[in-house]
């Protein structure tokens, strides 16, 4: 709320309308659909009213305003992805902030982000901003039982990580995806306990005949909008503009999805026995059991801070090479888990992909590399770690690699950090409403008249 204030005064508002005015934040994610757990991260939405702006009012004057908060660490500005945010810890804990703008003066506190009357002429970033916290509103209006769906949701996201299908940046399931799954079982069995969904939703999506998209009933009329056809496993996003989740399923992982959920409805089978055992279906995915042979995918950074960046960006590439082994050895299984080599000093994260054990004349990551290599290297704007590609044996992986199909090491996220320009040529920027209020600096590479992307907000009042 100080934030719009200030951002009001700054454009000259009306005292009458500098009074009336206000934004709001919306969490979705796990938080919002309350499934989260206590290492989990945010995802929130800051909604702002018309005259607040993504360049300089959210990614310069909201970005200074929470740098100078003692609780606020690690503040990144994130503005080449698909949904622009901000990426910080606050007292430790992970928060995505993206940005939405309203054409109103006044965002409700919780606001109605299904009415149409909010979303009239709203930009293309906005609506796509807003889409997470629409799903996630419009998936609990529609199960019946919201207390089982949470209950089912960890459930079944609990099975998709130990068992090495959650993910969508390495071609698994995301989070969106698993909760519309679990809401479109929930509708269908709306008296159902949770034993009998947990089986109800192996049955449904072992024999589900993709690619036949999963759309959950709303009671409206269907959209004559055309069939989704580029994804293996469509799934429809609940709130209109009706469109299907972004996947990144390959042949590859498609295959191992539809494989565990054949797994789970064997296993399931005779869930309702009294002696049934709940472990078994949690069972961590037996990678070094499975495949004789591994891509190791080494990723460094000199600086701790350069790593989650660097790792980040490599991640959201990920799709391309995955396509790549799938073109060189027919299958490829990427192990979602990120480990840490500890026998070096300088800051890593290692993948193991298992590899196609029919197709042992691929002995070589050199030439998997250099195609890689020309796809990560387009567009990063950070400063880049070191990447190494090389095949191991199951003989040559670390024990904690062997001792745990799912691993420990820590998740990070594709961000792109503003780097330090003081030391640059950088152009002053003002208010485009207070012609002599002084907003920050936009850093050049010695290009004045070129600026990049990059804004040093330092503003003070």
């Amino acid at each position: 709320m100080a934030w719009i204030k200030k951002v009001a005064w700054q454009h000259r508002l009306p005292k009458q309308q500098i009074s009336a005015t206000s934004g709001t934040i919306l969490t979705y994610g796990s938080y919002g659909l309350g499934v989260h757990s206590s290492d989990s991260d945010i995802d929130a939405l800051c909604v702002g009213p018309f005259f607040a702006t993504m360049a300089d009012d959210f990614f310069i004057v909201l970005r200074n305003m929470l740098k100078g908060r003692p609780e606020v660490s690690e503040i990144h500005c994130v503005k080449d992805a698909k949904v622009p945010l901000m990426r910080f810890k606050f007292d430790g804990i992970s928060v995505d902030l993206p940005f939405a703008q309203l054409k109103v003066l006044s965002v409700p506190e919780n606001v109605d982000v299904l009415n149409p009357f909010f979303l009239r002429d709203i930009d293309e970033t906005s609506l796509k901003s807003l889409s997470g916290v629409r799903a996630n509103k419009r998936i609990l209006q529609l199960v019946p039982n919201v207390e089982n769906f949470q209950s089912m949701l960890r459930c079944v996201k609990l099975w998709a990580k130990r068992r090495g299908v959650y993910g969508n940046l390495l071609g698994f399931l995301g989070g969106v995806h698993l909760a519309i799954l679990v809401a479109f079982v929930c509708q269908g069995n709306p008296n159902a306990s949770l034993n009998a969904l947990i089986m109800n939703f192996f049955e449904t999506f072992a024999l589900w005949p993709w690619p036949t998209p999963v759309i959950l009933q709303d009671g409206l009329p269907a959209p004559g909008d055309a069939m989704e056809t580029r994804s293996l496993m469509p799934i429809r996003l609940p709130c209109s503009p009706y469109e299907y989740c972004h996947s990144n399923i390959t042949r590859s992982t498609y295959y191992k999805i539809r494989t565990e959920f054949l797994r789970g409805y064997t296993m399931t089978r005779d869930l309702l026995k009294p002696d049934f055992d709940w472990g078994s279906i949690f069972e961590p995915y037996p990678y070094s059991k499975i495949h004789s042979r591994f891509l190791k995918i080494y990723l460094s950074a000199s600086e701790q801070d350069e790593l989650g960046d660097w790792v980040g960006w490599v991640k959201s590439r990920f799709r391309s090479l995955i396509v790549k082994l799938e073109e060189i050895q027919g299958t490829c299984d990427p192990n979602p888990t990120e480990y840490v080599d500890m026998d070096v000093t300088e800051p890593n994260v290692v993948f193991y992909w298992g590899l196609n054990p029919c197709k042992r004349n691929f002995t070589d990551a050199a030439s998997v590399k250099e195609d890689f290599m020309t796809n990560i290297n387009n567009g990063y704007q950070g400063c880049p770690g070191r990447m190494e590609l090389s095949i191991v044996l199951t003989s040559e992986l670390p024990k904690n690699v062997l001792a745990d199909g799912t691993g420990s090491g820590k998740h990070t996220k594709a961000c792109w950090k503003i780097l330090d320009y003081y030391n640059q040529q950088r152009i002053p920027i003002y208010s485009q409403h207070l012609p002599h209020y002084f907003v920050g600096y936009v850093a050049t590479d010695g290009e004045p008249e070129s600026p990049s992307a990059a804004v040093i907000p330092i503003m003070n009042i």
